[in-house]
């Protein structure tokens, strides 16, 4: 048998790229229509990407490898975008925190029919669940790397427990973020990143310590 050459190894390795990539697109161009995720069929995705069965089982296993891959790419570039972030920056930190959620909502309602899906099969797909539930903790990890390297600068008051606020900013964001595109129009995308802003800036990165003996123990 003659050897696979480079020139072949690479045409196959793009033309599975670009089969991949066809089916990932059908997948969101059907969400976007409105498709429930879990009303999708892999014959649907078939016919919208232009591919057999048999190609379609020879890149993903299933729907849900489908949407998994699909979201990735989307959970690199925000992790990115928070891994770009820098408390320690001249400018004002809640300023720059506001603009940076901007640019989350913005990438969210972009892929709104993406992000719905994920957190709808993660209820009852265990591939989904596993999957978004490893990217908010990529995300919990990222904000407590950023949160100690502020304390140890003595940016940060000391007495807040990072591990919880952390996984505060990361969770409760997440739901947060996802609950405003559902009921807003986008109108309210720089009001509403502006009061997230400083929820977070003020309430951990830049809350004041607290003074010793607030309260004195009740008297009966």
């Amino acid at each position: 048998m003659r050897p696979v050459t480079r020139r072949q190894a690479d045409h196959y390795a793009a033309r599975s790229a670009t089969t991949r990539a066809q089916v990932m697109s059908a997948l969101e161009r059907l969400l976007d229509s409105g498709e429930a995720f879990s009303d999708i069929t892999v014959q649907q995705l078939l016919e919208k990407a232009g591919v057999s069965r048999a190609t379609f089982y020879a890149h993903f296993q299933s729907k849900s490898d489908v949407l998994v891959r699909l979201t990735d790419d989307l959970r690199e570039s925000l992790l990115t975008l928070a891994r770009q972030w820098d408390p320690a920056a001249g400018e004002d930190g809640a300023d720059r925190f506001a603009r940076f959620f901007e640019e989350v909502i913005r990438i969210h309602r972009a892929h709104q029919g993406v992000i719905t899906a994920v957190r709808e099969a993660a209820s009852y797909d265990s591939a989904v669940s596993d999957f978004y539930t490893a990217n908010l903790e990529s995300f919990e990890e990222t904000t407590l790397r950023t949160i100690l390297s502020e304390q140890a600068a003595g940016s940060a008051t000391a007495d807040l427990d990072a591990v919880s606020a952390s996984r505060i900013i990361a969770w409760g964001g997440a739901q947060a973020i996802a609950h405003h595109i559902q009921v807003d129009d986008g109108s309210r995308d720089a009001v509403f990143a502006r009061e997230l802003a400083r929820i977070w800036w003020h309430g951990a990165y830049r809350r004041p310590p607290e003074p010793n003996n607030v309260r004195g123990p009740i008297e009966s």
